[in-house]
C-alpha cells in the first residue's frame, strides 16, 4: 500500500505543477477560464496532498 501512496503524491505533485503553467497562460491570454482551471488544477492537488498528510500522520 505504501507504493501506492508515494504514487498519488507524485500525482499530486504533478496535478499542482501542471495548473501553474495553465494559470499563467490564462492571465498573460487574459483568458479567465484558463486562469481558474489552472487555479482549480492547484487547490484539488493541495487537497488531495493534505488527504496523504492526514494519512501518513495515521499510519504511525
Amino acid at each position: 500500500m505504501e507504493a501506492t501512496t508515494e504514487a498519488d503524491k507524485l500525482d499530486n505533485g504533478a496535478e499542482k505543477a501542471a495548473g501553474k503553467p495553465k494559470e499563467g497562460a490564462g492571465k498573460i491570454a487574459g483568458d479567465k477560464s484558463l486562469e481558474t482551471e489552472g487555479k482549480t488544477d492547484q487547490a484539488k492537488a493541495s487537497l488531495k496532498q493534505a488527504g496523504e498528510h492526514v494519512k501518513d500522520v495515521f499510519k504511525k
